[in-house]
């Protein structure tokens, strides 16, 4: 059985912070199911087992993610994910004391600002943040940008039943019988939301983390696990449905990326 840590520390917003409300892509209803079958986000640990780098590594699994969804694949290594984290929140491999984990909002920053490096190349996301307790906007960030990269509140008994099942379950608020169930109880988390089977409480949503994609959770339980949503767009990606952010979308949201760095 894995090993799985936790860093996403507490949400914190930007002076400048860019925000997804106002983009045309985010005044429509979003679909009422996001199924996604036979695509393989291919999601990797990258670290997140014996290093609180899950910000990270969700930028890694984001783009594998958007990847597969044009029908291709990109190459993301451990290495690439812990060197990312090093620079991004001030952790030395040389000093375990120092991988304290990181702020989703600080990260995004600096992976617009210094990119995200690979072995043979570097991607520059352009990002933005919604509501979080705004379900539509998270679906429609889901569907249009691929993942929704999200930060969690776990609690004790969330982390007994993921390692009790080696992350084959589905989280809720019900059914819960062992360990403290106080959102938060056991820390904070980054991991994507991929695909969803309906928007009733009790209908079930895909998330990527811990190098897998076997881990669902209900609507009810994200409700009270959730602090932050943010969508990310890596222009030098490609999906094959053409559903990334165009036009008038496309130029509000590099004008506020830009802002941010100015800033």
């Amino acid at each position: 059985m894995l090993s799985r840590r936790l860093g996403c520390l507490p949400a914190r917003v930007q002076a400048r912070q860019p925000r997804l409300a106002g983009l045309r892509m985010m005044q429509v209803l979003p679909p009422p199911r996001l199924l996604r079958t036979g695509i393989d986000p291919a999601p990797l640990m990258l670290g997140n087992d014996t290093l609180g780098d899950c910000t990270s590594a969700g930028l890694g699994n984001a783009i594998r993610a958007v990847a597969a969804l044009g029908g291709y694949q990109v190459a993301v290594t451990q290495a690439d994910a812990i060197r990312f984290y090093a620079a991004s929140t001030g952790y030395s491999p040389a000093s375990p004391a120092t991988d304290l984990g990181g702020v989703e909002a600080d990260i995004l920053a600096y992976a617009a600002r210094h990119g995200f490096a690979l072995g043979a190349q570097t991607l520059y996301p352009l990002w933005g943040s919604a509501d979080p307790l705004d379900f539509n906007a998270l679906r429609l960030v889901m569907a249009g940008f691929g993942v929704a990269y999200l930060g969690v509140r776990l609690s004790v008994s969330d982390m007994d039943l993921i390692e009790a099942t080696d992350g084959a379950c589905v989280l809720d608020v019900t059914g819960q019988t062992c360990g403290d169930t106080t959102p938060g109880s056991a820390g904070g988390h980054c991991l994507l939301a991929w695909a969803y089977d309906g928007t009733a409480p009790t209908d079930r949503v895909t998330l990527l983390t811990w190098g897998s994609a076997a881990t669902r959770c209900t609507w009810r339980w994200l409700a009270s696990r959730i602090m932050e949503v943010h969508g990310l767009l890596w222009p030098q990606l490609v999906l094959a449905n053409g559903s990334y952010p165009t036009g008038p979308d496309l130029a509000t949201l590099r004008a506020r990326n830009a802002a941010l760095l100015a800033g």
